[in-house]
């Protein structure tokens, strides 16, 4: 037993101990009466009796004073548990309520497609204008992998086993300028083809916010009817 759970059992020992020291001296007193209004001093025992429960009641009032305490204490603790459940419930609702209103928790059209299509493929669309080294051209890519994995992991599993069975097939390919590369993706979105552009934070040579790689992930022949016009990077 912890020493707080042992705290709060004090006010019942003391009130169960101020019980029984009432008890017991009004019993005693009552036995003294009897002796002394035989022998003629009921005066002297009924003081005794008086000082005994006296001695009683002030247990008893130790023993309330303890229970009021620990009674409020435990009120506190009780209602402290009781706003941290209702805000972590809180939150938790606004979470879900979030996530249900902008269609996270819904699967995507490609994992139907996995039991359908046994060829699938990532196609990632690099922007040639933006005249990237080739260490710079890796990181993005890599960024772009993994910003449509994250994005599809729990949305299309089946989709992303098909494309481990393949390999993980990735193609790279290039286009022109910011504009075709945000014509793709609109292009993809018709299609229900999910699609991760990553943007660079402009640390090094390339302008903040600038749109590098597009990362699509699907069927070989759905990806295609998207990016199977581009030349190879």
């Amino acid at each position: 037993m912890g020493s707080g759970s042992g705290f709060f059992l004090l006010p019942v020992l003391f009130r169960e101990e101020g019980s029984r020291m009432i008890k017991s001296g009004k019993q005693k007193n009552i036995r003294r009466s009897l002796e002394r209004k035989r022998k003629g001093g009921s005066f002297c025992v009924m003081g005794q009796g008086k000082i005994a429960q006296d001695g009683t009641s002030q247990f008893l009032a130790l023993g309330a004073g303890f229970f009021a305490l620990g009674y409020i204490l435990g009120r506190q603790r009780a209602a402290g548990r009781c706003n941290q459940c209702f805000a972590d419930s809180g939150a938790a609702a606004t979470s879900k309520k979030r996530c249900s209103q902008d269609g996270k928790n819904e699967p995507l059209f490609i994992d139907r497609l996995a039991e359908l299509h046994s060829d699938f493929k990532m196609v990632l669309v690099v922007r040639n204008d933006l005249k990237m080294g080739k260490g710079k051209l890796a990181s993005q890519c890599s960024h772009a992998t993994v910003g449509l994995y994250k994005k599809i992991c729990n949305r299309a599993p089946k989709a992303l086993q098909r494309w481990e069975t393949c390999g993980q097939a990735k193609v790279v390919t290039k286009v022109e300028s910011e504009a075709e590369l945000l014509s793709l993706q609109r292009q993809a979105r018709r299609l229900k083809v999910p699609s991760h552009i990553t943007t660079d934070a402009g640390l090094t040579h390339l302008n903040p916010n600038s749109r590098t790689v597009m990362a699509l992930l699907g069927p070989a022949d759905l990806v295609d009817q998207v990016t199977g016009r581009l030349k190879l990077c």
